[in-house]
């Protein structure tokens, strides 16, 4: 069996936790003193720095989450900070700096609104880097999903065309920034004019104004349709997005912030003739450490811009933090800093 590696502070018995004993709303969030987690032979042991904070964790927090969510729980689906402990050929020293998300932390195993958090090491990102904790804080899950659902999901490549429906979401200013980084031209959409600015701040060449029919504003830019299309709004709209791509191209569904999962009467000949539709799911080993390190280095240099809503400092504002992602009225994403 593997011997582990330690700091060379060990860490304490106990530490301080953002925990949901039942469902309910924002007075559910408690902050306790709860044990600092034990680590498994296999899994290694962070000392959180930062993390963002997500619908899902909100999901969890009112009990509106599938079976596998289980209580009392720490939430927390993504977080940021340095290895506690790992093993010793994990490959992974004390006082790296790690990202890790996903996996089920946070639903079936406790997360990251926690001084510490345990994971498998296999949804463990290395990287090395000296922008602050509050920007990198904002970024695994939010470039997880959109670099999956670019690569994974629709094999994007330069020169293509893009559309994102859902466009001013996390994840679709995301998925802008990196899409204009590997050199295509993206369409982004937003069902409030007044919100377009948004997207050209993130580099979009095209803002769209969403009414529930894109499929005219985007062939009167593009005859023959996108290359490919992100779907974030859901099946609501799934139709009116697949009319908007050319044959050959591709649609990927990753999300479904109309909360719509499923489509009634659902047959495969509602998808046109050549256009294909994929789906995107994944997981931390979609994000390789060589590309979330290409990202933190573009970010350095100014070319990814990170939406970054706001940052909450200490788990005494975790609840503020997700009041304001429930009122929906600051765009990007929503980061707690944990100081030391």
């Amino acid at each position: 069996m593997s011997q582990p590696t330690a700091a060379g502070d060990s860490a304490p018995a106990t530490m301080r936790a953002v925990v949901v004993t039942h469902p309910g709303g924002l007075d559910a969030l408690e902050i306790k003193d709860v044990p600092v987690p034990a680590r498994k032979p296999g899994w290694v042991r962070i000392k959180v720095k930062a993390f963002g904070v997500n619908e899902s964790e909100v999901t969890t927090r009112k009990g509106e989450s599938d079976a596998e969510v289980t209580y009392p729980r720490i939430p927390g689906i993504e977080g940021v900070g340095v290895v506690d402990e790992a093993d010793e050929d994990s490959g992974l020293r004390p006082g790296q700096q790690v990202a890790t998300m996903m996996g089920n932390m946070g639903r079936s195993f406790d997360g990251a609104y926690a001084q510490y958090v345990t994971v498998t090491a296999a949804q463990v990102i290395p990287f090395e880097t000296s922008l602050p904790w509050e920007v990198v804080g904002a970024l695994p899950e939010m470039f997880q999903t959109a670099y999956g659902s670019l690569t994974t999901g629709l094999g994007l490549r330069a020169g293509q065309t893009l559309l994102i429906r859902g466009g001013t979401s996390t994840v679709g200013l995301s998925a802008a920034t990196i899409a204009k980084d590997l050199g295509a031209t993206v369409l982004s959409t937003t069902r409030s004019p007044g919100r377009a600015g948004e997207l050209t701040a993130v580099g979009v060449d095209h803002p769209l104004v969403d009414d529930g029919t894109l499929a005219d504003q985007v062939r009167a830019l593009l005859p023959d349709g996108v290359d490919a299309a992100l779907e974030l709004v859901g099946c609501s709209v799934l139709a009116d997005t697949l009319s908007t791509v050319r044959r050959q191209g591709t649609v990927c569904f990753t999300g479904a912030l109309a909360g719509q999962w499923t489509i009634p009467d659902f047959t495969p000949f509602m998808i046109p003739s050549g256009v294909r539709l994929t789906s995107y799911a994944g997981e931390a080993a979609d994000l390789p450490a060589d590309v979330f390190a290409h990202q933190l280095q573009a970010i350095a240099e100014g070319r990814l811009k990170v939406p970054v809503a706001k940052v909450y400092h200490g788990l005494e504002q975790v609840r503020d933090a997700q009041a304001d992602l429930e009122s929906g009225t600051r765009p990007g994403k929503h980061v707690v800093v944990l100081d030391d």
